[in-house]
């Protein structure tokens, strides 16, 4: 499954769409997301942002050998969107490692 973060744009066919962080980990969690996209600001930073996605992800394949899907990010925010390609740089050393 492919799997869409966002809370405004359009969800590009043939992708899940999602809103929060909890329900791309969510979807994460059960084994089956092959691609993630994520947007960092999700409308309400309290709630979370995509960055948090990354965060979570990064724990998991450093601690539990969780293998990670294909990522990008699609946010325009240019300052988050370093930031998380810098967790997704770390993201796939680890995985590389494991």
């Amino acid at each position: 499954m492919k799997v869409y973060l966002d809370d405004e744009r359009p969800t590009p066919e043939g992708w899940v769409a999602v809103r929060w962080p909890e329900e791309a980990i969510a979807l994460l969690e059960g084994g089956q997301v092959v691609e993630l996209s994520l947007d960092h600001d999700l409308g309400d930073d309290e709630h979370g942002t995509g960055y948090d996605v990354l965060l979570w992800l990064e724990e998991a394949v450093a601690t539990r050998g969780f293998v990670p899907p294909r990522v990008r990010v699609h946010s325009a925010n240019s300052s988050a969107r370093h930031k998380m390609e810098l967790a997704m740089e770390r993201i796939e050393r680890f995985a590389r490692e494991q």
